[in-house]
C-alpha cells in the first residue's frame, strides 16, 4: 500500500517516504509513527495511546514522541505553527490534517487482457506481446495447412487490446469477410481465417485492481 499525500509518497511495504524520486531518511520510530497518524486521519491520537503503539509496554518520557514529531516535520518541511501535515492538539496530541490517498498495487493479472482464440475445439491463450501465425517452426500460432505461409498474419496483444495484421501471402488474411490489408483492432467474438484456417479471438477483459481513494 501506498499512500500519497503533497507531494510525498508513504510505502508501507517497502518502509520508504519519498518526495518525487527522492527517498527521505526517518527513523523507524518516526516511520510508525507517521503511519499511524496517516492511518487514522483526521483523529487526534492521544499522546498515551502513541506511546503505547510506539513502545508497549514500556516506559518512555514524552520527550521521545515530541523528538520524533520533530523529526518528522523536519523531513515533510512542516512547521508546528502553521501545520500542513502534522498538528498538535495542545495538552493531548497530534493528529494528521492534510489530504492523503492510498493506491493499492496492481494485481499482475490485470496487466494483460485475458484474451484467446478457439478453432477445432482448441483454446490457446494470448499473452501480451506479438503472436507470429504461420508454418514455421518457431513461430508462436502454428498451422501446417498448406493454404497457410511461412508467416502469415500477426496478433499484437497489449494491455489496451488486441490487433490483427496481414503479412503478404497469397490466400489471404481475413476479419470475417473482409481481407486484412492493414493492422485492424479486434474485438471479442471476431472470426479470423487465415489461408483455409477458421479461429474465433475471444477477450474477457479484467477490471482494473488498482485503485485510489480517500483515507
Amino acid at each position: 500500500m501506498r499512500i500519497r499525500f503533497g507531494p510525498f509518497t508513504l510505502d508501507l511495504d517497502t518502509r520508504q517516504l519519498t518526495r518525487g524520486t527522492h527517498e527521505i531518511h526517518l527513523a523507524p520510530k518516526a516511520f510508525d509513527l507517521l503511519v499511524a497518524l496517516v492511518l487514522d486521519r483526521p483523529k487526534v491520537l492521544s499522546k498515551a495511546e502513541l506511546q503505547e503503539r510506539l513502545w508497549p509496554a514500556t516506559f518512555v518520557a514524552e520527550a521521545n514522541l515530541s523528538n520524533l514529531i520533530a523529526e518528522i516535520r523536519e523531513a515533510l518541511s512542516d512547521s508546528a505553527r502553521t501545520p500542513l501535515y502534522i498538528r498538535t492538539a495542545h495538552g493531548f496530541g497530534y493528529a494528521f490534517c492534510a489530504d492523503a490517498a492510498v493506491t493499492r498495487p496492481r494485481d499482475p493479472a490485470a496487466d494483460s487482457p485475458s484474451c484467446w482464440l478457439e478453432w477445432d475445439g482448441r483454446r490457446l491463450p494470448l499473452s501480451v506481446g506479438e503472436h507470429v501465425i504461420g508454418r514455421d517452426p518457431d513461430v508462436e500460432i502454428r498451422f501446417e495447412q498448406s493454404t497457410v505461409s511461412r508467416r502469415h498474419a500477426r496478433l499484437v496483444v497489449t494491455t489496451e487490446g488486441a490487433r490483427l495484421e496481414a503479412f503478404a501471402s497469397k490466400n489471404g488474411t481475413f476479419l470475417g469477410s473482409e481481407r486484412v490489408s492493414a493492422p485492424v483492432q479486434l474485438t471479442d467474438g471476431d472470426a479470423i481465417r487465415v489461408g483455409s484456417v477458421l479461429m474465433t479471438f475471444r477477450v474477457r477483459t479484467s477490471p482494473a485492481s488498482e485503485e485510489t481513494q480517500l483515507l
